[in-house]
């Protein structure tokens, strides 16, 4: 895909993956509307935005929520005069064991992290339809191809928006719709924050911009997936496909100090 010129809504696309896709696709020429819950963190953003000449809209909305998502597509048409691109960015977490996180707190991610996505992409099918070279972006993560302790219902989430990318993007085969999943392993981004995972437990962070980088790169390719994390990566998802038992014992052997590091990792 020719980036410039596209009209793009980039969702949670005020801060972290969301706000440094926003900057790399506007450098290359895209139109640009950020969707997200929080006033100020938009004012924030678009006026980094603006001020390195990115043409760009903000939208306050809770994708969580039916009129949030209805509000969000409604404004993002109306800024941008169309859609050719949507960045199903937004995303919640809470780390933790099962029985300690509370339903409303289970609820929350599913809504966020995959119903939204969902219905956002269905109701905007008719807007990239007419822009006959549309797609569909899904931040999946990591944890969508590798399941974490503490971590079942945001990896239950992220893996099922993957699935749903992928079988979206032969759904729409031949249509003038293409989807690419982007997994981003451990990133620095404002969600990260309450995590103390790092390098101790073999788990480094790496920039929003790298994750941008990436992505900006695969659209350009027409490809089907981005995952980072690079051979460390591929080596545990090969494991984890061939000798799960393997990567079962790692993680038992890392489990307490993971469960230390993650207690405060929410962000909903």
């Amino acid at each position: 895909m020719n980036i410039e010129a596209k009209r793009i809504l980039i969702t949670g696309g005020s801060s972290g993956i969301g706000l440094a896709l926003a900057f790399a696709l506007g450098a290359k020429g895209a139109r640009i509307a950020i969707s997200g819950r929080r006033p100020q963190a938009l004012d924030t953003a678009a006026a980094q935005l603006l001020a390195s000449g990115v043409e760009v809209a903000k939208i306050v909305a809770d994708l969580g929520t039916a009129e949030g998502r209805a509000t969000t597509l409604d404004l993002a048409l109306k800024a941008l005069g169309g859609m050719d691109v949507l960045v199903n960015n937004a995303g919640g977490v809470r780390a933790g064991r099962l029985e300690d996180t509370a339903e409303a707190e289970i609820r929350a991610m599913i809504e966020v992290d995959l119903i939204a996505p969902i219905l956002l992409a269905r109701a905007a099918l008719p807007a990239l339809r007419e822009s006959g070279d549309a797609l569909i972006v899904n931040i999946s993560s990591g944890m969508g191809l590798i399941g974490m302790p503490f971590y079942s219902t945001y990896a239950a989430a992220k893996a099922g928006i993957a699935r749903f990318g992928e079988a979206m993007r032969r759904e729409l085969s031949g249509e003038g719709i293409h989807v690419l999943n982007v997994y981003p392993g451990a990133t620095e981004t404002p969600m990260m924050q309450g995590s103390q995972v790092g390098p101790d437990l073999g788990i480094a962070r790496e920039p929003a911009s790298a994750v941008a980088s990436a992505t900006i790169a695969a659209v350009e390719a027409n490809a089907f997936e981005v995952i980072q994390g690079g051979e460390a990566r591929a080596q545990m998802i090969a494991l984890n496909r061939n000798d799960p038992a393997t990567l079962d014992r790692r993680f038992a052997e890392m489990k307490p100090k993971l469960a230390q590091a993650v207690r405060g990792h929410v962000s909903l």
